[in-house]
């Protein structure tokens, strides 16, 4: 099994990063603030302004260190990558099945299987755990509908079909997502999905987790030899990883909606790191921020037991080995692609 190495998340906005010998330096007005072995590190994630020396550029790329940009608020900018992983012979095979609609409704259909699974997991969880707090008949009724529209992923016929009945159930699952804020309600509140910018406080957060998510996946999907730009269920689209995006369907209720709720349920963050530019978009000052990558990283820590494979592992490793599954259901390993059914 894959080692669970670190992540190094650069959250100084005036950080600059370098490298001497395999230590990764990370400087502030020409002083060395901290220095980390490279060889430790599975990725880095800057959200810095001055940025990083092309030597380090290099050494990450010899040693398939993921390299990551992303602005202070979080949006992706881009990523420093070595060389192609994998065989090419998979990626052949998975560029011809994107263009078979069949087998793309086939792969799709796994995947949103996945998510609707563990969006009914996360409202029967507040139910179970909150009973005395949550509008129990309004969570109930919500996770219904959603298992009525699970039923009716093996009569989809086309991608239309199959993203027909994801926006339902994505309306059906945001509509009673602010029943699952417990605390802080006049800072923390969920109307509906806002993004580019966020408009609120709750929507800035999971799209922070979101963009954390994405770029999981798509390192996953590179070490494993696939190409995270190429997907089933979202189409092509320049600059779009659409395979990361339908990987990422199945984990955001997981790895993401679940991490947000718990950290304002347990009054972890407040309202007060929470900064509305005249822009109308929210995003978070840097110490909240810290905050909310320091719960990501426990969060990966914890043991899960993996439904297909039986094995324990951490939580973090996820998307690494739905990247596994899905590169031996592509090359005919497996018959299909088994989805992630949170336990």
């Amino acid at each position: 099994m894959r080692k669970l190495l670190n992540v190094l998340y650069v959250t100084d906005p005036e950080a600059y990063l370098a490298i001497e010998g395999q230590a990764v330096q990370i400087r502030k007005e020409e002083k060395i603030v901290l220095k980390l072995p490279l060889l430790n590190l599975e990725n880095i994630v800057c959200f810095n302004y001055p940025g990083v020396s092309t030597a380090l550029m290099r050494a990450c790329c010899e040693n398939n260190v993921g390299l990551c940009f992303l602005s202070p608020g979080g949006r992706f900018l881009g990523r420093v990558s070595g060389k192609v992983q994998g065989n090419v012979l998979l990626r052949k095979k998975q560029y011809q099945l994107s263009e078979n609609t069949a087998e793309s409704v086939k792969y799709g259909s796994s995947f949103l299987a996945g998510k609707f699974y563990n969006c009914r997991k996360v409202l029967t969880r507040a139910i179970r755990d909150h009973a005395l707090v949550v509008d129990c008949n309004k969570l109930t009724k919500a996770s219904e509908t959603i298992k009525t529209y699970y039923s009716k992923i093996e009569s989809c016929e086309t991608i239309h079909d199959l993203m027909g009945l994801e926006g339902f159930v994505g309306k059906t699952y945001y509509s009673v997502f602010d029943e699952l804020i417990l605390q802080q309600r006049e800072h923390f509140y969920f109307i509906n999905r806002s993004r580019r910018p966020p408009r609120d406080n709750m929507n800035s957060l999971l799209s922070f987790y979101y963009v954390l998510l994405a770029n999981e996946v798509t390192s996953a999907l590179e070490t494993v030899g696939l190409d995270p730009y190429v997907g089933f269920l979202h189409q092509d689209r320049p600059g779009r990883p659409s395979l990361a995006l339908d990987v990422m369907e199945e984990l955001r209720p997981v790895l993401a909606d679940r991490i947000a709720l718990s950290l304002i349920n347990r009054r972890q963050v407040n309202g007060k790191g929470f900064i509305k530019k005249e822009s109308g978009g929210v995003l978070m000052d840097e110490d909240t921020r810290k905050i909310v990558l320091t719960a990501w990283q426990e969060r990966k820590q914890q043991k899960i037991t993996h439904p297909f494979l039986k094995e324990k592992f951490p939580l973090g490793l996820v998307p690494y080995v739905q990247a596994l599954l899905l590169a031996r259901a592509i090359r005919g390993d497996l018959d299909t692609y088994p989805p992630f059914f949170w336990g």
